[in-house]
């Protein structure tokens, strides 16, 4: 599948840049699906047009307060991630606290960007998530390897084992999924990658490979999760500019 996605970014890249109004309209269709689905995921009760009408301002009868902050906090949190990228700004344990900062922003604010002090577990997961006072030295660690094993891998395997670890320490209350999920989607559009948008629908395939790779240290189900979407994400571009 590598094979094919890597073909299919050079087409794209050949492509660049792309027409104005074109790529406007792709990242607001992107940017909107990847709202929506992340915090479906997570038990968001908002259609893909009510998060859409969120977006623009407008409050939806019958929906709690905390959804409405939910899409407004992620698009938020998608700037933040823009702006990390436009600024060539080395990932950090900072930058991933303030991403955690935006997504909880007004919702949990005493637990935003701040890592647990409680044991918490993974609902319908065999994986535990580590003791609280291991949190410090497991995210030290997966930074670690970020910054050297990590680095020798392509955006897209490096991406989908770094949403795996971190989802796997679990270092919030609350929010660790999207995190996650705008962690991977940093490290693919730092390298020129379209945003993947991970279906509410593929929930129980994305929650099992993820189970798998805490589990047993197999990843290879999730990254070719992530592939999948990648080049699902690339074939919406490529047909986009035909």
């Amino acid at each position: 599948m590598l094979s094919n996605i890597l073909k299919k970014k050079e087409q794209l890249d050949a492509a660049r840049p792309l027409p104005t109004h074109t790529l406007r309209t792709l990242k607001e269709k992107l940017f909107l699906e990847w709202t929506y689905n992340s915090n479906a995921i997570e038990g968001n009760t908002l259609t893909l047009n009510e998060t859409k009408v969120v977006l623009e301002g407008i409050t939806v009868g019958g929906k709690t307060l905390r959804e409405h902050l939910e899409v407004i906090n992620h698009r938020d949190a998608i700037r933040y991630v823009e702006e990390i990228i436009r600024n060539q700004e080395p990932l950090s344990e900072w930058q991933i606290k303030n991403l955690h900062r935006l997504v909880l922003k007004g919702i949990d604010d005493a637990y935003a960007g701040v890592y647990r002090a409680e044991q918490v577990f993974i609902s319908g997961a065999e994986h535990v998530p580590p003791a609280a006072f291991l949190i410090h030295e497991k995210m030290e660690k997966m930074m670690k390897w970020y910054e050297n094993e990590g680095a020798l891998h392509h955006a897209i395997k490096r991406g989908a084992m770094l949403h795996a670890i971190f989802v796997g320490i679990h270092p919030f209350i609350d929010g660790n999924g999207r995190t996650a999920r705008l962690l991977l989607n940093l490290e693919l559009m730092k390298d020129g990658y379209p945003p993947v948008v991970i279906k509410v629908e593929n929930r129980l395939a994305y929650y099992e490979a993820l189970d798998k790779a805490h589990t047993t240290k197999d990843y290879h189900d999730f990254i070719s999760l992530v592939e999948a979407e990648v080049e699902n994400s690339l074939d919406l571009y490529l047909q986009a500019i035909k």
